[in-house]
């Protein structure tokens, strides 16, 4: 069975799939934050960081659920990810050895969501994006 031959036309449909449970992630946080549901006792009293990246995550959500400015929305999500990481769990105790490391500092979905969303930022929103239904119109 040659995977290659099976799975590449699959490729584009994919694409749109994986921004779509992204942005559903996103916009997840962005609820949990803003409208605490559900309830996450570290979002109970937002910071102004908090807040920041609440409103980029509730709104890049949205805007990756439908496709619309996928790379530009990707790429902010993807930094804003980076800064959380670096900000929220690489830099928590200093830079010591073991807290740099995502597994020991609970960053790994910070890492997870910053490159996925940088892949986006590259290859797009997909067949299945406001995006796409914008470039054939024009």
């Amino acid at each position: 069975m040659n995977f290659d031959r099976m799975l590449a036309p699959m490729q584009p449909l994919f694409l749109s799939v994986l921004r779509i449970v992204m942005g559903l992630l996103f916009l997840h946080y962005g609820i949990a934050k803003f409208f605490k549901f559900p309830v996450v006792p570290f979002f109970a009293k937002l910071t102004n960081l908090q807040i920041v990246a609440g409103s980029l995550e509730f709104a890049g959500g949205i805007l990756l659920i439908v496709g619309l400015f996928t790379r530009p929305v990707a790429f902010i999500l993807s930094g804003l990810m980076a800064f959380a990481y670096f900000l929220g769990h690489g830099l928590r105790n200093g830079l010591s050895e073991t807290t740099f490391l995502p597994i020991a500092n609970g960053g790994v979905s910070a890492l997870i969501f910053c490159f996925v969303c940088l892949y986006l930022a590259a290859a797009g929103g997909g067949p299945l994006s406001l995006d796409a239904i914008v470039r054939r119109r024009a």
